[in-house]
């Protein structure tokens, strides 16, 4: 299987206001908008952005992805212009305009809108705005893909999870992270998906992706990233405890540039200058 071939295929929603898809609910399309474009909210999610998720895609060993940006087709454009221009040097993004709309369904429809005819699996990964992958990603992925040929060739759908890597944080002091090894988390799993098929990864929840398909779960090496900040959706409800999240030392700071791409005085100078 001509795995150089296959279409890499990644989703990032920007603070798309979606029904449904988001762990904490607002009353209308119109209270999610408020909830998501809030100026704090949107100065810390073009920081992670801009000093994590892009940083380590930009690096990628292997650059021949498409990243699919999914916006609300009523972002003010102050903050569009912001996205675009962070993006404008990075030929595999593609910034999607996108009304309110049922969620899965919505990605399923933009992930079908960047995916070329092929006779090979397209290979999908979802990604959050403060989430980051090792510069590896792309290569480990295809790589991964090429080892296992025959699953792909008798299954639809089949998960490759990189389930080692870091949970971060960043701070005008520079980077705060620790290991950790999870199983299923949304940075860094991907999905081999076969042609023909109508649903992606954005179908599929991706903490029970094994119950519906075949996963192979690879240790060992620092791929996933894993954002911390206030505004996670899945740290908004009560009785979440918080995660200690150490500032990394001159040792931890070279590993993050080594890894993600992420550079600590990159993180340090973009909040002295209140960009």
């Amino acid at each position: 299987m001509d795995v150089a071939r296959m279409q890499v295929i990644g989703l990032c929603r920007f603070s798309y206001p979606a029904l449904g898809g988001f762990q904490i609910e607002h009353d209308s399309p119109e209270a999610r908008a408020a909830f998501l474009y809030d100026p704090v909210r949107m100065d810390e999610r073009f920081a992670t952005f801009a000093t994590m998720t892009l940083p380590a895609l930009r690096a990628q060993t292997d650059p021949d992805f498409t990243l699919a940006i999914v916006v609300g087709d009523a972002m003010p454009e102050a903050l569009l212009t912001r996205l675009l221009d962070l993006v404008q040097d990075m030929p595999q993004a593609v910034v999607i305009p996108r009304a309110p709309g049922r969620h899965r369904q919505v990605m399923q429809e933009v992930i079908n809108t960047v995916r070329q005819e092929s006779p090979l699996p397209s290979l999908q990964f979802r990604m959050d705005d403060d989430d980051a992958v090792g510069v590896t990603f792309m290569e480990r992925l295809r790589a991964a893909a090429g080892g296992i040929a025959p699953l792909l060739a008798q299954h639809r759908y089949v998960g490759i999870d990189f389930n080692q890597g870091h949970i971060a944080r960043i701070s005008p002091k520079g980077i705060h992270a620790k290991p950790t090894t999870e199983t299923l988390w949304t940075p860094a799993l991907g999905m081999a998906v076969a042609p023909g098929a109508s649903r992606g990864i954005m179908n599929f929840s991706h903490a029970k992706l094994a119950r519906v398909m075949p996963v192979l779960t690879l240790p060992g090496e620092d791929i996933m990233l894993r954002g911390h900040n206030q505004f996670n959706d899945s740290r908004q409800k009560d009785g979440v405890k918080p995660v200690r999240l150490p500032l990394l030392d001159e040792a931890g700071e070279a590993a993050f540039r080594r890894l993600y791409n992420i550079d600590a005085d990159h993180v340090r100078a973009h909040f002295a200058k209140g960009a």
